[in-house]
């Protein structure tokens, strides 16, 4: 009998999988795992990195892949209790990754768990400070009884690094009608069932990406059509955001953290791109369908 399955995506991540798979075959914990790697066309030799360590390699299609399906495929291969989905360019900060977030299961009302992510050393100020509000260092269990007070939160899990009991899956899995963010459609269903989500900070990875200020407009806009199409924007939904808005400003403001006043500068400036994009992605409906294309990142209106 398996514990828990690793299941990683990949598509030409010859730069990080070494090291994402060197974390996962580190760890030090009580559970047995297997890993498996799904990979969809890569061509910088990704596959033969991941054939080279004990996982098991499946190949599909580059025009297979789809966030919400290929995942739930990952799990149709799956022999473990727990499916532990990890992004190929994550790495485990410490050998206690997997056992720290096993451990949540232990409440047998908990359905998923999903882990800290940390900024890499090369990541911008804008992805630095969000990372740090969205990943906190305290432990926070999602249950109905809290959604007002979470807010925009409350919804939020990232299969960047997080892990759902096998048969909670089978009882909502990831809503393949999304085409991204397919995590916090999932999220919403578990939670809207009964289960709780937990949020482990000590299950934590290095995973950031900076980003264009037209590529966050684009991610940000494709989250407000998101949310909106699963129902889950609300007045405390909108409320909490802009709270936690004013907090980022704020630390922006404050001089200090190595940070010069035009890195500052140009990261508030990031910060009302973002926030142009989800209030945009939330009215799509205002706006032709030409735009609407134009301005998704992922295609979601294709």
């Amino acid at each position: 009998m398996i514990d828990a399955s690793i299941l990683i995506p990949t598509k030409n991540e010859a730069s990080g999988i070494r090291r994402c798979l060197d974390g996962v075959f580190s760890q030090v914990a009580e559970a047995t795992f297997e890993v498996i790697v799904v990979d969809s066309g890569s061509v910088d030799g990704t596959p033969e990195i991941a054939a080279s360590y004990p996982a098991r390699l499946h190949s599909i299609a580059p025009a297979e892949f789809h966030h919400a399906r290929t995942r739930n495929y990952l799990a149709t291969l799956a022999r473990g209790k727990y499916l532990v989905y990890l992004n190929a360019d994550a790495f485990p900060t410490s050998t206690n990754w997997l056992q720290s977030m096993l451990s949540g299961f232990s409440d047998p009302a908990v359905g998923a768990v999903y882990g800290r992510q940390l900024p890499k050393p090369d990541s911008q100020l804008e992805r630095q400070v969000t990372l740090d509000a969205v990943y906190g260092e305290k432990r926070i269990v999602k249950d109905f009884s809290r959604k007002q007070e979470l807010g925009y939160m409350y919804y939020f899990l990232s299969t960047v690094n997080a892990a759902i009991r096998k048969d909670v899956w089978e009882a909502t899995r990831f809503p393949e009608h999304l085409k991204v963010y397919e995590d916090v459609g999932i999220a919403k269903l578990i939670l809207d069932q009964g289960w709780s989500v937990l949020y482990e900070p000590d299950a934590a990875v290095y995973h950031s990406h900076n980003y264009s200020l037209w590529g966050l407009f684009k991610r940000y806009f494709d989250g407000g059509v998101i949310r909106k199409q699963l129902g889950i924007w609300d007045s405390s939904t909108k409320a909490s955001m802009l709270r936690a808005g004013w907090r980022l400003l704020q630390r922006r403001l404050i001089p200090g953290g190595g940070a010069s006043g035009s890195v500052r500068l140009f990261s508030i400036v990031q910060d009302g791109v973002k926030y142009s994009g989800m209030v945009l992605g939330r009215n799509e409906h205002l706006l032709p369908m030409a735009v609407k294309r134009r301005m998704s990142a992922f295609h979601v209106f294709d």
